[in-house]
């Protein structure tokens, strides 16, 4: 499995919207950690612009299909983003 970094920019007024799709989003991430899909992943703080979320995957393509199946995706709250592949280095992803 290759390691993949999502980088997903929020919209302007993503505080005030979040609330209704927070916990299914949040239990989605659990689901694919628990599946070993998700590594680790949140928000960026001072601005809270934004989110970064480390995937293992066999391809992008299957990253891609994850992010868009996310209720925040769904709900519009992460108009764009983008996907790289990970080269680790060091530490260990677990």
């Amino acid at each position: 499995m290759k390691m993949y970094a999502a980088l997903l920019a929020f919209v302007d007024d993503y505080v005030e919207r979040r609330a209704p799709y927070r916990s299914e989003h949040l239990a989605n991430l659990e689901r694919l950690r628990t599946a070993g899909k998700v590594v680790l992943g949140g928000a960026w703080n001072d601005p809270v612009d934004g989110e970064l979320i480390v995937y293992r995957a066999a391809n992008k393509g299957e990253v891609e299909a994850l992010v868009r199946a996310d209720p925040y995706f769904r709900a519009g709250l992460w108009p764009e983003f983008t996907i790289r592949e990970w080269n680790v280095v060091i530490g260990a992803p677990g």
